[in-house]
Parts: C-alpha cells; sequence; structure tokens
C-alpha cells in the first residue's frame, strides 16, 4: 500500500433527507498510484461525484459516512480532524469543478484569488517541514544511540549528540545563507516578469509610461545582486540599467520627428532585451550547494572561490563535507536505521498474537463496553509502538489505526445502546438507518484483520534494504525539510508565480488579465484560471468534477489537452469525474463504472473500451456518439432506481435486457477477467450462458481497432 497515493477501501456513504436516507455510495474500494488518471463514470446520481467530494472532504452536512476509508500520506481522510484536512485541502489535494463562475469570486481580480492560496501555502508548508525535520531528527539520535550501544560503544550517547549537533548547525547556517539567496531570487524573478511587462507595452504605450516603468525597474533591480546569482561586481546588468534608464529619458523627451522616436524605441527595446538575456542566464545557471556551503564555512579557514564556476565550488565543498564529516554521519545514519527497522519488524512479529486474541475478542458479542475500549485503547498503543518512525514513506495502516479503530469502536458501541432503548430522538434513528450492528462489529475486526495482514506480508519477508542507501534518503529529505522551513512565499514571489501559471494553462497576456475580474473572462479561460488555482500548490491530487460539461465542444477538447498536459509534466494524479465515456478514452489510465453507488466495473482503458464486460458499460458505449456512428444510437432504457430503497439483486436488472432470474435476486460479486480487469455481473459467472456484447459495441470495437492499426494491447 505505501506504493499507493490513494487508497480508498470500501466506502459507504448516506444522506438523510425529508423522504429517508439515501444510499449514494456502496462498498467502493480503488487505488492510484502517482501519476495515474482514473476516470470515474457512470450516470447522474451514480455517485461519482460523492467519491470525489469525499477525498476532497466537502461532503454536504447531511451526509453520513458508514463505513470505509481513504488512506492518503499515511492518514486516512475520513477520521483527521478539519482544521488537519484544511492544510491538505487546495494545498496537497485540488479540484477543479463543473462551473468555473461558481468556483471564482466575482468580486475579487483573478490574480488575487491566484495569490492568496499560495501565500497562505506557504506558511503551513513551512511549519509542516519544521515539524517533520525535528521530529525526524530526534528519532533518529534515539535509534543512533541504541545502535552504537547495542555494538558495544561506551560514547554512544556523546558521539551521537556531537554528530546531531554539528548537522543541526551546519544545516541551519546553510538554511541562512539559502534564506538570503532566496530572497534575492524573488526580486530577479519578480525584474524578469516586469520587463516583459514592459516589452509587451512599448509596443503601443505612451513613452511617458514606459520611462515610469523603466525606472521602476531599474530601482527594483538594486536589490537583485547576489554573489552568487547576479554578482553585481563581474555582471553587465548594473551598466546596462544605467544605459536602460538613459535610453528611456531620451525615448519620452522625443517629439515630432517619427523616424527619432522608433530609433529611440528600438534602443530602449534592445537595452531591456539585453536585461532580459542577462537575467535568464543568471536564473538558468547552476545553484551553488548551501548544504555543503553550511558546514564549508563553519572552518574559518575556508574561502569561498567560485571563479572556476559554481559546479567547480560545489565539487570541492562536497569532497571536504564527505571526508570530514558525512561519511561518519551516514555510517552512523545507518545502523539507526537499520536498528530502527530491526525493532519494528520484532515488535510485529511479537504482537501478531496479541492481535489475533484482540481480533477474536472484537468478534465476540460478548465483550462488554468498557472492554472494548479498553481494547481498542491496548492495541492502538501496540502499532503505534511498532511504527518505524525513520521510515520516510508513512505506513497508511499503522498511522490511522487509532483513529480507525476508535471511530469504529464507538460507533458500534452507540448503535448497540441505542439499539434496546424503546424511545429514540429522530437523530438517534437516523443513525440507526446507518449503523448496522453486525456491519458495524465486522468493521472493526476487519480493521484488525487488516494490520495483521500487513504485519505477517512484512514478517515474512525477508530484509533486503539497503540501508546505506536509507541514509542518504534520509538525509536528503532532511535536507528538503530544511529548504522548506525557511522557504517564505512573499507577495512578491506570489504574483510572479500566478503570472506564470497564467501563461502555463494557456492565457494570453497574462500580465494584464491578471488584474481583471472572472467576468471579463469567457468560459474557457475561466476554467483556465481555476486549473491555475488548483496547480498553484503543485498538490500531488487533482480532482476534476465534470471539467468540460459546461463548455462547448471545441473548448472542451482544449481543456481535456491542457489537463493530460498538465499531468505529464507535472506527474499528478488525477480523478476525472464523467458521465460521458468518449471524453475519456484518450487522457485517462484505468476507468471505473459507476451504478447505483457501486463500481460495476473497473479496469485500464483498453480493458473497458476494447473488451467491456458488464451490460451496463456496454450500454455506455452504444450511447456514445462518433463520427463514424451511421446507426441510430440506442438509449439506455427506464431511469436510475431510487437509492432510498436500492433494490435487491443488481441494481441495473430492471434496465438491462440481458438480466437472469438471479439478477433480481442476488447482488453479484466483483468477478477477476484479468489482473486488471474485473466487472460485477452474473453474466462472468462459470454457469451462465455465453451472452456476446450488443452489436453495436462490436461495431464500435471493430472501427476502433482499425483506426489505431489493429492494435490490440492492454499495455
Amino acid at each position: 500500500m505505501m506504493d499507493n497515493i490513494l487508497d480508498v477501501r470500501n466506502l459507504i456513504i448516506s444522506f438523510r433527507t425529508n423522504n429517508g436516507t439515501v444510499k449514494a455510495v456502496r462498498d467502493i474500494s480503488f487505488t492510484m498510484k502517482r501519476g495515474e488518471t482514473l476516470a470515474i463514470v457512470g450516470e447522474s446520481g451514480s455517485g461519482k461525484s460523492v467519491t470525489a467530494r469525499a477525498v476532497m472532504g466537502i461532503l454536504a452536512p447531511n451526509a453520513i459516512v458508514e463505513g470505509g476509508e481513504i488512506f492518503y500520506d499515511g492518514r486516512d481522510l475520513l477520521k483527521i480532524p478539519e482544521d488537519e484536512f484544511h492544510k491538505l485541502r487546495g494545498n496537497r489535494i485540488s479540484m477543479i469543478f463543473q462551473d468555473p463562475l461558481s468556483s471564482l469570486n466575482p468580486i475579487v481580480r483573478v490574480g488575487k484569488q491566484l495569490t492568496e492560496a499560495m501565500i497562505l501555502n506557504g506558511r503551513a508548508n513551512q511549519r509542516d517541514a519544521k515539524r517533520e525535520y525535528n521530529d525526524k531528527i530526534k528519532y533518529l539520535t534515539i535509534a543512533c544511540k541504541e545502535a552504537l550501544k547495542l555494538r558495544g560503544r561506551p560514547d554512544a550517547d556523546k558521539y551521537v549528540d556531537e554528530k546531531i549537533r554539528v548537522f543541526r548547525k551546519f544545516t541551519s547556517h546553510g538554511s541562512k545563507l539559502e534564506r538570503a539567496y532566496n530572497a534575492v531570487h524573488v526580486n530577479v524573478v519578480a525584474l524578469k516578469s516586469n520587463i516583459d511587462g514592459v516589452l509587451i507595452d512599448i509596443i503601443h504605450g505612451d513613452p511617458k509610461d514606459i520611462e515610469k516603468k523603466i525606472s521602476d525597474i531599474v530601482r527594483n533591480s538594486r536589490k537583485c545582486y547576489h554573489r552568487f546569482l547576479i554578482n553585481k561586481e563581474k555582471s553587465e546588468l548594473p551598466a546596462v540599467m544605467d544605459d536602460l534608464l538613459a535610453a528611456a529619458s531620451a525615448y519620452a523627451k522625443v517629439s515630432g520627428d517619427e523616424k527619432d522616436k522608433n530609433d529611440k524605441k528600438e534602443k530602449v527595446k534592445s537595452l531591456l532585451l539585453r536585461a532580459k538575456e542577462i537575467i535568464e542566464k543568471a536564473l538558468d545557471a547552476p545553484k551553488v550547494n548551501f548544504f555543503t556551503m553550511g558546514y564549508y564555512l563553519l572552518d574559518s579557514n575556508n574561502t569561498l572561490d567560485e571563479s572556476d564556476g559554481i559546479e567547480a565550488l560545489n565539487a570541492r565543498m562536497r569532497a571536504y563535507i564527505d571526508m570530514n564529516f558525512m561519511n561518519d554521519f551516514l555510517a552512523m545514519a545507518a545502523e539507526g536505521i537499520c536498528n530502527s527497522a530491526d525493532a519494528s519488524r520484532e515488535g510485529k512479529r511479537k504482537s501478531l498474537p496479541i492481535l489475533k486474541e484482540g481480533m477474536e475478542r472484537f468478534a465476540s458479542d460478548s465483550t462488554s463496553p468498557s472492554e472494548y475500549r479498553k481494547l481498542a485503547k491496548q492495541l492502538s498503543q501496540i502499532v503505534s509502538g511498532n511504527i518505524d518512525r525513520l521510515s520516510i514513506s508513512k505506513d497508511s495502516l499503522a498511522y490511522t489505526f487509532e483513529t480507525s479503530i476508535k471511530a469504529a469502536v464507538e460507533k458500534y458501541l452507540r448503535a448497540k445502546k441505542l439499539s434496546r432503548k424503546r424511545h429514540l430522538s429522530a437523530a438517534d434513528r437516523a443513525f440507526l438507518e446507518t449503523a448496522d450492528l453486525e456491519r458495524c462489529r465486522a468493521n472493526i475486526v476487519l480493521i484488525v484483520k487488516r494490520i495483521i495482514e500487513a504485519y505477517e506480508a512484512e514478517v515474512a519477508t525477508e530484509d533486503k534494504c539497503d540501508y546505506a542507501e536509507s541514509a542518504i534518503a534520509m538525509v536528503d529529505h532532511l535536507k528538503l525539510q530544511a529548504s522548506k522551513r525557511i522557504y517564505r512565499v512573499t507577495h512578491t514571489m506570489a504574483k510572479a508565480r500566478a503570472i506564470e501559471l497564467m501563461e502555463e494553462v494557456g492565457i494570453s497576456d497574462a500580465r494584464k488579465r491578471y488584474r481583471q475580474y472572472p467576468f471579463q473572462f469567457s468560459g474557457g479561460m475561466r476554467q483556465r484560471i481555476v486549473i491555475a488555482i488548483a496547480l498553484a500548490a503543485n498538490p500531488d491530487i487533482i480532482i476534476c468534477d465534470e471539467p468540460t460539461t459546461a463548455l462547448d465542444v471545441t473548448i472542451q477538447a482544449q481543456i481535456l489537452d491542457l489537463i493530460n498536459k498538465l499531468k505529464r509534466e507535472r506527474n499528478l494524479t488525477v480523478i476525472f469525474i464523467t458521465h460521458d465515456l468518449g471524453v475519456v478514452a484518450n487522457m485517462a489510465d484505468n476507468i471505473a463504472v459507476m451504478y447505483a453507488g457501486k463500481i460495476v466495473e473497473y479496469g485500464t482503458v483498453y480493458d473497458v473500451f476494447y473488451e467491456p464486460a458488464h451490460p451496463y458499460t456496454w450500454a455506455l458505449l452504444s450511447s456514445m456518439p462518433d463520427l463514424d456512428t451511421k446507426d441510430k444510437l440506442e438509449a439506455i432504457p427506464g431511469t436510475p432506481p431510487n437509492m432510498i430503497y436500492p433494490p435487491k439483486g443488481d441494481a441495473f436488472a430492471p434496465r438491462n435486457k440481458y438480466a437472469m432470474q438471479i439478477d433480481f435476486e442476488e447482488e453479484p460479486p466483483m468477478f477477476e477477467i484479468s489482473p486488471t480487469h474485473r466487472a460485477a455481473t452474473w453474466l462472468l459467472h462459470p454457469d451462465a450462458p455465453k451472452i456476446d456484447p450488443p452489436k453495436a459495441v462490436t461495431d464500435r470495437i471493430a472501427r476502433m481497432k482499425k483506426l489505431t492499426g489493429g492494435i490490440g494491447s492492454n499495455e
């Protein structure tokens, strides 16, 4: 599970309404890896958007999460408090909604809507990085001391404390140096952005306005000098800025002679381009390694000499830190990480009998409420104690065990208590409607069973970890956190980044449009703004909830191409919600077909389009138009069921002309067709009659294979 960025397990969600409880999502599960796109397809009311909103943590107030988990980054999103979810929402997990205008504040300029999130998320990232850095240092110190003591080293405490002290000292010094560099780097990026703006304005702008803007550029350029970015003593930029100021003044004073005016304009333009060229070269140059510099400068005898280039300086500093400190530190860290992993594995091995006994006691109806709570607390402490705190990848099951088991136990005990009452309030009655006692107890057992299975798999697996590599990964992780904790997003930085994002999503003349209001943009451009806002915090996951439905066909294609392009460039994980299978054909990796709150078919794009197995998928494909379709499209007969009263058996049976008697009596299990493809239909049962997809579907498959050159591959 550690390889999955998102893991949704047995999710069950209902909604209280005046007419009854609507069963919106009924026990669905799926996993996603980084960089994948999952398309969730189905008619309105199938549970697509509810699933997405559960991941985003924005379910309606009348929603009831009856069961399941949504694991992300070692946390169950269904169990964490709102103040913690607030740090993830829009930062690590973003959403693009169906109607862009309803997603934007109509009386706030789009620039501010872009920068506001960046600044707030930047502060949160600093706090999180500081906490992560301090926690990892603390656990590394403890583990290294224990490891060296086991090896019989008498000065283990003193040795480890000294190494950690030096590490903290030089990373702190390096961070201060990097902070100063970052402050100047922000000014340089802003300067380049301002020069780009003047290069556009000069085409038709008033010469006096151009002179004022250039005067601002020259003044701001004085804050753009740093030894390792633009060296004032060695760079041509100060002279270019002086010439630019003089040229702008001359351009503003010219009158009458058009040729003279054009000549002076070209002079200003050429100097702006030269300044931009110098800045771009500086921004593209290798960056000095402040981490190694922090250690290198601890010795006052060391001097920085970059005369032969930054890369040569970095190499000298790297050789110095490796020889005098880092090789020993990595060896120590490797022992600590190995000791921590061994202790975690041994703890899990010893805990298995206790966990199995606890699972049996949870399964018993005779266990008292106090015993339930006591047992949940005991097992939570055991699981928490077995977590390898030095593992950079968080084990979602272990980190979320305590909150999951506590919530499940409290729900079961409340349901058990209320079931014995004769008089119930409306709220209690609504709760009991969604809290079946047997299912609640089974959920508790399942939580313990999963942790047992994870422990058994780890204990049975031979330890093949390269702890030397793990030590390097740990140092890299600490370097990253040290850098993040001093990286402050300023208004200047946020504006420059916002303009870059607007350009990245295809908005022309971004500097001018930065100050416009949402109503001044077309529908397609508003959706591009929403996409830019979603990307502002560099999220891991983006949820697209019917992002093209409100747009015309040509704009739809542009937005889909844009989402695909951004996914590839940023390695984003994308959940794409749509009712139209045709929309996702060229952008999804996997497709989940939903009907009546359940996933009825799941597979790769090839599986679903070329080898569809569920009659509902056949119906969706039959109703999907294409350029070569000559026959009348087949409409799906009937309407989706009323989910206040979910039908017995297969929910699609009343609309399915291939339905058998068993479809009306018993819900089909999910049959595995291949390792990547499964479907919930009794037609896949070995005893079911052989039924081929309808002609409209087989003809479409033949046309698609012909268009792709006969390629039929699930790769």
